[in-house]
């Protein structure tokens, strides 16, 4: 786990105005439970409106993320755990996500946060989950990144 080269100062990001979803699958509940409470937190502390919508698992992050756009969302955050198998299912369904939450975001011209783990045990997702000893908050990290990009955008489209 690196977190070499992260921002170490960032001033606040204003949220308020915004609205933001927070697409979530349903697997590994611990760690989960645990990145939606780190975005939920952000956008919190933010002033943005936001809501939480729950999915199967990460495969169907881009297209609840694509329906949360075309309801209106300025921004998504996507939280997601793919945990590494015997089998190369784990590949597949990692190059789906990511490559069906980059589309989402292009298509709509509008910000998805990427939240999603991919980890060959489960100890790393409860390193990344923001919860109680863990040594990041990947959930709070996408819905930040979600946030400051739905400014950057709105800036350049002035």
């Amino acid at each position: 786990m690196s977190r070499e080269g992260a921002p170490t100062t960032q001033t606040p990001v204003d949220g308020s105005g915004l609205r933001v979803v927070i697409v979530a699958g349903t697997w590994h509940d611990t760690i989960t439970d645990g990145l939606i409470a780190g975005a939920q937190r952000t956008l919190d502390a933010a002033g943005a409106a936001h809501s939480l919508v729950r999915v199967p698992g990460s495969f169907e992050l881009a297209v609840a993320a694509q329906a949360a756009f075309a309801g209106g969302a300025d921004a998504v955050v996507a939280l997601g755990v793919i945990i590494r198998g015997g089998t190369p299912h784990f590949e597949y369904v990692s190059a789906a996500t990511t490559d069906g939450l980059t589309r989402v975001a292009l298509d709509a011209g509008r910000p998805v946060g990427f939240g999603v783990l991919t980890l060959d045990d489960e100890q790393q997702g409860l390193e990344r989950a923001g919860l109680e000893g863990s040594k990041e908050d990947k959930g709070a990290e996408a819905a930040d990144a979600a946030l400051r990009t739905a400014r950057v955008i709105a800036e350049l489209r002035g």
